[in-house]
């Protein structure tokens, strides 16, 4: 499920550090904004890969920058920032890498290794996503450090926003609809290690558990699905021993192992009560991304864009990529999960391979939906265009354009729609050919251009984001 053909373009420019902080009123602007579109899309993503003579060994590594392009009036500005957190603050001031990050880790002594066990010097290079709490804006990596900040300014707020009951969590929380609460899943690590779901309300600060299960040894899962009665768990085989884990000296995750015999495994923990049901076992994949989940007769169906194995992981070290070796895709996968035969059925959605996806989360998180966004690999090996994929009978639409390598397509859905695509598509992309990224609209049904608007500079590839309307 790799593309192997030759490499028509050159993407490592994706992968270089940007230094660059400016504040622009206006960019250049081709075609029209909409008028009904205001708001800022503000997202997160590494931006430096050097601290002092040190670099960074993976894309999941580099120093976070948060990137804000502000729609008003039909005109968009944009304005960028490091996230100057204690990480950051650290580097600056060392020269040097003074935190372990994902598969980057400052030389340790034992002694430092086992002290960690126990008060863990966890980064806050929250260079993964962003979401707001209430009134807070929040980036957020997968260590329990989440890091406020100030969405007009970029600047860093100095406070952790809320704790995190546990010592790994994700950066892909989901709101409850009805408190506008933060729901989210941590894994505590010890003895006796648990994965926990809790929720954190709009204006607190302290979680609350609201369901916990037991595990030997904690799976890697990136994002977990939400239906109206349950949280899914997807625990893929990828997995770790926590003890190994703080003794060995390689950066974290380096000491997962891929054990495909255990299989896939899904828990269903009800959100009304915390009980967990579990026994379904599916072949073994592994995934980063659940795309949404939902409540059916005696069953649940959770759709996940899944690899073959987690060799992905290895693909995005920072030397592959810039060599322009090819990266796996993800195909995008329904499991359904019989309740009362405890079964699980695997059926893909589409021929068309798609990753970082995205839906109307507004309108269909929790519930049937139709339509995934995402973004696909071309003739390079690398991202290349962005798909549009009819769950209801597989088909596709696509966009893209030579030289281009487009980011994550955030769906913000027009004011009183009613069809479920009726809105547009903002994706922040790579122009080789200027070395320069601008900001991309889409009408999200047809995948057709409405407006561009170009950034000064190049943006290094990054992760996820969000539209918050004004």
């Amino acid at each position: 499920m790799t593309t192997a053909a030759a490499h028509s373009t050159d993407y490592s420019l994706g992968f270089s550090s940007l230094s660059d902080e400016v504040v622009l009123e206006e960019l250049p602007l081709r075609g029209a904004v909409p008028e009904w579109l205001n708001g800022s899309l503000l997202r997160t993503g590494p931006a430096r890969f050097e601290a002092g003579n040190q670099k960074m060994r993976h894309w999941f590594d580099g120093q976070a920058m948060l990137h804000r392009f502000s729609i008003a009036g039909g005109k968009v500005a944009y304005a960028n920032r490091f996230l100057e957190g204690r990480a950051y603050r650290a580097a600056e001031e060392k020269g040097e890498i003074a935190y372990g990050e994902f598969a980057t880790d400052p030389c340790r002594s034992l002694f430092k290794r086992v002290q960690s066990l126990f008060a863990p010097g966890f980064s806050d290079n929250a260079n993964v996503n962003v979401t707001k709490l209430g009134e807070r804006f929040v980036a957020m990596t997968e260590t329990p450090i989440p890091v406020e900040f100030d969405a007009d300014t970029l600047a860093a707020a100095g406070v952790a926003p809320y704790e995190v009951p546990g010592h790994l969590t994700t950066a892909h929380p989901h709101r409850a609809r009805s408190t506008g609460a933060m729901l989210n899943y941590a894994a505590k690590l010890g003895p006796r290690s648990s994965y926990r779901f809790f929720e954190v309300g709009p204006d607190a600060s302290r979680p609350t558990v609201v369901g916990s299960v037991p595990v030997r040894e904690p799976a890697y899962m990136h994002s977990f699905g939400l239906s109206e009665r349950w949280f899914v768990l997807a625990e893929f085989p990828f997995v770790v021993n926590p003890l190994r884990l703080a003794l060995q000296s390689r950066p974290y995750i380096e000491n997962y192992r891929w054990e495909p015999q255990r299989g896939t495994r899904f828990t269903l923990v009800d959100r009304r009560n915390g009980e967990a049901v579990g026994g379904f076992e599916a072949d073994a994949c592994f995934g980063f991304h659940h795309v949404n989940a939902f409540d059916g007769d005696g069953g649940v169906s959770v759709d996940i864009c899944v690899f073959p194995d987690a060799g992905v992981i290895e693909d995005l070290y920072l030397d592959r990529l810039r060599d322009g070796k090819p990266v796996a895709g993800a195909e995008l996968v329904r499991f359904t999960l019989d309740l009362e035969r405890r079964t699980v059925t695997r059926r893909p959605l589409s021929d068309q391979l798609l990753e970082l996806p995205r839906i109307a989360y507004g309108r269909c998180n929790e519930l049937p939906h139709r339509y995934v966004w995402g973004v696909d690999l071309g003739e390079s090996g690398w991202v290349e265009r962005i798909v549009k994929v009819d769950t209801d009978d597989g088909s596709t639409l696509t966009w893209a354009r030579p030289g281009c390598s487009p980011g994550e397509p955030v769906f913000v859905a027009r004011p009183g729609a009613e069809a479920e695509d009726d809105g547009v598509l903002l994706s922040v992309v790579l122009d080789t050919e200027r070395e320069t990224s601008f900001l991309l609209v889409l009408d999200a049904a047809s995948l057709e251009e409405v407006a561009g608007a170009e950034a000064p500079h190049h943006i290094p590839f990054s992760f996820h984001g969000q539209f918050f309307r004004d």
